[in-house]
């Protein structure tokens, strides 16, 4: 049968639903409203439990705008239900697309009072200070990744619970999970997914690993990640328990959302409810599939922009969450991802919203209207991921031979230049020399997220090793190093993959979304072992934290107070920072990279020079001084050296470099 045309005027009119859906609770009685426009019938299902027996049926009153509805007497927290529908002559069974709870391995929802699901202190919990989106620096992490390793020195391993615990260490004595987190000096943890996912038996002791990128359940969190997955309260309990704990410690809380696709797509709950309306489909009636993962959301439909807008705002208020990375957002239209902006800034506008510029494949949806880098001055308030400092930095994501800027490539310095000034307009960038975009896509320096390694692809380690696999390993930790440098005092936003600090191995695994733990585990054994490693990304952090001239928040500051200088060879980049940028203390701040395998000479502009980084160490102490108005830098080293007097007079006040005004 072929669908209506969901896309009509008409529909809209006659279908669009502005209120409330799901089971909602009340002390002696709860509502269930289901959108369901094309159904004949619509009936509500109870169990006793979220994964056997027979359940009893209750008829549903056809309501307003397409919904159906529902009310149930009593307290019927802890209650599992579905829906079943009966649509172009079939019955489907689904789970209800707004649940907030639901039952092992996501097969039913589930009634919750979710002021029953709030750890002790819940409702005091504030969320860390942010004055600026350019404050962040973001470390993106897997919750089983952080501590299933064996020398964690955790005892909940896997688990929500496990970055709760303090005091951890490795069987060699280094910090480990959330007191890692704190001492390295970031400020926002990125989780990867943490709704309910399909492809983790949640029943199994030992389930299998996967990133999550495969949604089942949008409002739920993962029940593998709890102690009792059954339970359908008890892992919103210690998912906010998790929360608790890190913002406690002063750590805002990131949350990757896949709003894209779904993992199912005939089979899913949604399609289900509503056959075809959810998802896009090509002249034929065709699934497309712009995720590569079979379908595609189609988020510029009413109902369907709602439930994406709800559940966005639905995770930001009930789990105070402070941000959200979304994946493929070039497959989002932009009135969507802008009205989830306006959203969430009424909630609080320090919330973060970034996401991937791109898409997984061809998709209907025109490039006008996609969430895409290029479209990023469309979206005031959202960021994407910098590609061309990733791909300039380090060679070519799909070539794991190819060079980059650290690694033996000329010509990729306009790229390193893109991420440096945050993808803004700057007169000395060449944007036509840039390896993927051609022009200067942000508009201001927080729309680029700027990194050298995610969890997507080799890791920087790995990628750095298969392109020199006979370097030695002082050579690739000198590369390394100088890829974190360049993130690190870069315009923009930060963002460093867990582990990185210890240079994280996934053995040359390039897409380990489904690898066993001995894939993906941070080894902590390692964070021992290039301790130095650590020492430099955490001096970085301090410096960047300490310092706001790497943080300014406009394009006009960045073109107006960051200017590159000339260097001697290709394989460099240098630049200055002043007058005292952004209320700084330092006056002038001069920024080197030689990737070089030689000592390279250049001019400063000036002399009298302390230098806070070099190829062994980096912070805001002094590492030496230079006299001369001229500097030799050693190969693979970055140099960044402030002018002496405002260096030393910044040592009196405490040399804390809070902005001024």
């Amino acid at each position: 049968m072929p669908y209506p045309d969901f896309s009509s005027q008409d529909f809209v009119d006659r279908f669009h639903y502005d209120g409330e859906l799901g089971a909602l609770y009340q002390r002696d009685h709860t509502v269930f409203r289901v959108w369901a426009p094309t159904a004949s019938n619509v009936w509500l299902v109870t169990y006793d439990n979220g994964h056997d027996g027979e359940g009893r049926e209750y008829t549903m009153e056809r309501d307003v705008n397409g919904t159906w509805v529902f009310r149930l007497q009593g307290d019927n927290h802890g209650l599992y239900y579905n829906y079943r529908v009966l649509v172009n002559g079939q019955i489907n069974e689904a789970v209800d697309p707004y649940a907030k709870a639901c039952g092992v391995n996501g097969q039913r929802g589930m009634v919750v009072d979710l002021g029953r699901t709030n750890p002790p202190g819940w409702e005091e919990l504030m969320r860390p200070p942010l004055e600026r989106f350019v404050d962040a620096i973001i470390y993106e992490i897997h919750v089983r990744d952080m501590s299933i390793h064996p020398s964690s020195g955790i005892v909940q391993r896997g688990k929500f619970l496990g970055l709760t615990e303090r005091g951890t260490r490795s069987s060699l004595g280094v910090t480990t999970g959330l007191d890692h987190l704190v001492e390295l000096g970031i400020t926002h943890v990125q989780l990867l997914p943490c709704f309910d996912f399909a492809t983790v038996d949640e029943a199994s002791a030992d389930p299998e690993y996967n990133w999550g990128y495969d949604p089942l359940n949008y409002n739920v969190p993962e029940g593998s990640y709890s102690s009792d997955p059954y339970n359908g309260a008890q892992r919103i309990l210690e998912f906010k328990t998790m929360i608790q704990a890190l913002k406690t410690a002063g750590i805002r809380v990131n949350m990757d959302v896949v709003y894209n696709h779904t993992f199912y797509t005939h089979s899913s709950n949604l399609n289900k409810i509503v056959p075809g309306y959810y998802y896009r489909q090509d002249p034929h009636g065709h699934f497309t599939n712009g995720s590569g993962c079979g379908n595609e959301l189609a988020s510029e439909r009413s109902m369907v922009r709602k439930l994406i807008v709800d559940s966005v705002k639905y995770w930001a208020e009930e789990y105070k969450i402070d941000g959200f990375r979304f994946d493929l957002m070039g497959l989002m239209d932009i009135p969507t991802i802008n009205e989830i902006r306006m959203v969430l800034n009424a909630v609080d506008t320090s919330i973060m919203m970034y996401g991937e510029g791109w898409t997984g494949g061809h998709s209907p949806l025109p490039d006008h209207l996609k969430g895409l880098k290029i479209n990023m001055r469309q979206l005031p308030g959202t960021g994407a991921f910098n590609d061309d400092i990733r791909d300039g930095l380090r060679g070519h994501v799909f070539f794991a031979d190819h060079p980059g800027f650290v690694n033996g490539a000329v010509g990729m310095e306009s790229s390193v230049q893109c991420g440096i000034v945050g993808a803004c307009h700057h007169d000395q960038v060449d944007y036509g020399q840039m390896l993927h975009s051609r022009w200067p896509w942000a508009g201001e320096p927080a729309q680029s997220i700027n990194y050298a390694e995610a969890h997507d692809n080799l890791t920087l380690w790995d990628k750095l090793k298969a392109v020199q696999p006979q370097a030695t390993d002082e050579v690739l930790i000198d590369l390394h190093k100088m890829c974190g440098a360049v993130v690190l005092t870069s315009q923009g936003i930060p963002l460093l993959h867990g582990g990185m600090d210890f240079l994280r191995t996934k053995q040359g695994d390039y897409n380990s979304y489904r690898s066993p733990d001995r894939i993906n585990q941070i080894d902590w054994d390692r964070k021992y072992q290039y301790y130095s490693v650590f020492q430099y990304y955490q001096g970085l952090i301090k410096l960047r934290r300490t310092h706001p001239a790497f943080r300014m928040q406009t394009a006009e500051g960045v073109q107006q107070h960051l200017r590159f200088l000339p260097v001697p060879d290709s394989r460099m980049v240098a630049y200055t920072l002043q007058p005292h940028v952004n209320g700084d203390p330092w006056e002038t701040i001069v920024v080197i990279f030689n990737a070089n395998s030689e000592d390279k000479e250049m001019e400063l502009p000036g002399s009298d020079w302390v230098i806070v980084v070099n190829k062994e160490r980096a912070g805001t102490d002094s590492l030496g001084e230079i006299q001369a108005n001229r500097v030799v830098i050693p190969p693979r080293t970055s140099l960044v050296l402030v002018d002496g007097p405002s260096f030393r007079q910044s040592l009196g006040t405490g040399g804390k470099g809070e902005p001024k005004g």
